[in-house]
């Protein structure tokens, strides 16, 4: 175990940046894989215990490299790279790398011995329970039972990782809820809101809510569960239930805004959806609410950490420290400064 490595798939997304970040604060040697092109964010840093990877999970040959150390090298394989879609629309790209990735992971995980596989999951794997009752672990899953393409690929892909648990590799998951943060990378639907907002061109917002947590939480959560997580176990990521209402409210005060006055129903929002939908599409552009994404902000959102708090030592932060973080990251970057 002293001479451990980690490698990340994912590693210049959101979540796979600050897992990066986090290890390398702990002085770890990380192997970070990436898509070709793409590049670490900034606020990253070089750092001599940083190896960079370019390749593709739905190419098994591609993930080889990163198993580049001497022969007394230990593995831990972080699984954070997947595709997230709030549309209804399938696309088979997305199978490819939820469900096939993981595959390929889980092979070369077991033809390499690693010490460990933590695969990162999501909370839309755990099919809903009727509003008010808490949503825990489940020790199964199954495509059918959730709704919409990505829970669907996730259930699938969580379900292969017990599989192989089972099987004799040493494999956790984890679930975490819906991430917010600074220093986000993409296109995501809450980040273009904000975006929005602290340009004075997001006035209207819609009621409901979700389980709202900071990727930071979310990180520290996926290393814990890598050092203390039990072989074939799920842990939840998450927080608790935050109204849109608390989240921009929260938001604006930190960022030194106007708060947000309109708050539409959600029915009006869903008649609105599809049309949006069409927009966005033809625009080439991100959407900012979806039919499947208001699906998901009106039903039960009530997940509980509380295993991964008595088992790993979880923890999450208050959410106006995260808004605070993210109203600084984003004003320096509409400022066109450097906020890392």
């Amino acid at each position: 175990m002293n001479n451990m490595t980690y490698i990340v798939t994912g590693a210049a997304g959101h979540l796979g940046s600050h897992i990066v970040k986090a290890l390398l604060k702990r002085g770890e040697r990380v192997h970070a894989f990436l898509l070709e092109g793409e590049k670490m964010p900034d606020f990253i840093g070089a750092d001599p215990n940083l190896l960079l990877f370019e390749g593709d999970v739905r190419n098994r040959g591609s993930l080889e490299p990163l198993f580049s150390g001497s022969g007394d090298t230990s593995y831990t394989f972080i699984h954070c790279a997947g595709i997230i879609s709030i549309t209804q629309k399938k696309n088979p790209f997305i199978h490819e790398v939820n469900v096939g990735g993981t595959k390929n992971v889980i092979d070369v995980c077991k033809e390499h011995g690693v010490e460990r596989l933590v695969h990162v999951s999501s909370v839309h794997a755990i099919p809903l329970l009727p509003k008010g009752q808490i949503m825990d672990e489940i020790s199964s899953f199954d495509p059918d039972k959730v709704t919409g393409q990505y829970a669907k690929t996730k259930a699938e892909a969580t379900q292969l990782v017990l599989d192989a648990a089972k099987d004799g590799l040493d494999a956790v998951v984890v679930h975490p809820s819906g991430i917010i943060g600074p220093n986000a990378q993409g296109k995501g639907n809450i980040l273009s809101m904000l975006k929005n907002l602290v340009r004075g061109r997001f006035r209207v917002a819609i009621h409901g809510g979700y389980d709202f947590v900071d990727v930071r939480d979310v990180a520290d959560g996926i290393l814990r569960a890598a050092q203390r997580g039990k072989k074939g176990e799920c842990y939840i990521l998450s927080n608790r239930f935050i109204s849109l209402k608390e989240f921009f409210d929260t938001f604006t005060g930190k960022a030194g805004l106007k708060p947000l006055k309109v708050y539409l129903p959600l029915f009006m929002a869903k008649i609105a959806a599809p049309f949006a939908e069409l927009y966005y599409s033809l625009a080439r552009k991100t959407p900012v609410l979806t039919g499947y994404s208001l699906m998901v902000l009106s039903e039960n959102s009530l997940f509980s950490h509380e295993k991964a708090t008595r088992e790993l030592g979880y923890k999450t932060r208050k959410l106006g420290d995260t808004m605070r973080d993210m109203a600084l990251w984003l004003i320096g970057k509409a400022k066109g400064k450097d906020n890392n």
